[in-house]
């Protein structure tokens, strides 16, 4: 592995400060660690013998220029392009590097694509189709109804525990992003189906059950608390029985979740609160939705919205 110190003090402001979650803090060891080996590569140097003080604008889009010319996505250079300027301005203010080349460096812009969603009925009949006869089913229900009722994260839901449970209220604690905690709050039929799953939990309590497992909401068919690939697998089998969206997956429901309560009328800064996002121009992306949403109703109810398109302004 490639000797970068001033990374390893980044990756631990990461961890420590910033409290990021593994998957992020890997991401920006990986992003930061490619762009070092390039400058690396171009000086003919050893990671060792890095001077960080030679990183210029001009070496920052020589890399970026580098990453398109391999056809990298765009969203993709975008998150490089930020996970560099971050680690940049961290070695800046602690007076590491004398300035900081990526200031005033200007990103490519992310291809804002709509996120996928299901419709309200395609997902009132999945909850139809699974079988309650037994406590995984029960169990597979209540995921998939507190899932979409709190349009919380695949991690979020893994990380449940009973103590953050409140059926009374019909609310529920979870601990997202930063180690942020937020209270969501969940409808009647998730309220039916927790209560439901809750009551047959105790099957799926075994010997394999440790007293960590013990305290997890959510348990597999051998007593260990869920896992995300668990979870996916469920969600794919059982949007792939209602509908034909091409991606098929927890964020689905976290999509519909948010498109759906905009439709309805809920304020943008209401649904950003819900979904945990820090950052309003991070839940925008759902105004794309529901204007479509809008356009198609529009266009299926208007007596004239067939001709509308075709004719000359006035």
């Amino acid at each position: 592995m490639s000797d970068y110190l001033l990374l390893g003090r980044f990756i631990r402001y990461l961890e420590i400060e910033r409290n990021a979650s593994p998957k992020t803090v890997e991401a920006y060891q990986r992003d930061i660690r490619q762009f070092l080996d390039y400058c690396c590569l171009e000086w003919e140097i050893r990671p060792p013998e890095l001077n960080y003080n030679r990183i210029d604008r001009l070496m920052i889009r020589l890399w970026l220029g580098s990453l398109m010319s391999s056809k990298a996505a765009k969203s993709t250079i975008a998150r490089k392009s930020a996970s560099l300027r971050s680690f940049l301005k961290f070695a800046y203010k602690r007076g590491l590097i004398d300035q900081n080349p990526a200031h005033l460096l200007m990103s490519p812009k992310k291809e804002r694509r709509l996120p996928k969603t299901v419709r309200p009925e395609a997902l009132g009949l999945m909850m139809e189709t699974i079988e309650t006869d037994t406590p995984s089913g029960k169990r597979d229900l209540a995921i998939l109804e507190l899932l979409y009722s709190t349009g919380m994260r695949l991690s979020e839901l893994v990380g449940l525990n009973t103590s953050d449970l409140d059926l009374n209220r019909k609310q529920v604690k979870v601990l997202g992003k930063g180690a942020r905690e937020r209270i969501i709050p969940f409808g009647k039929p998730a309220s039916a189906a927790l209560r439901g799953y809750l009551t047959e939990r105790p099957q799926l309590t075994g010997s394999k059950s440790s007293p960590e497992d013990l305290t997890a909401l959510f348990l597999t068919d051998s007593g260990k608390r869920v896992y995300p690939r668990l979870i996916q697998r469920k969600v794919t089998h059982y949007l792939s029985r209602v509908c034909e969206v091409s991606q098929k997956s927890p964020h689905v429901l976290r999509h519909s979740f948010a498109t759906h309560l905009l439709d309805r009328g809920a304020g943008i800064r209401v649904i950003k609160e819900l979904l945990g996002h820090t950052d309003l121009n991070a839940t925008q992306i759902y105004t794309g939705t529901s204007v479509e949403h809008l356009r198609n109703v529009y266009r299926t109810a208007h007596p004239r919205a067939e001709t509308t398109d075709s004719e000359p302004n006035s």
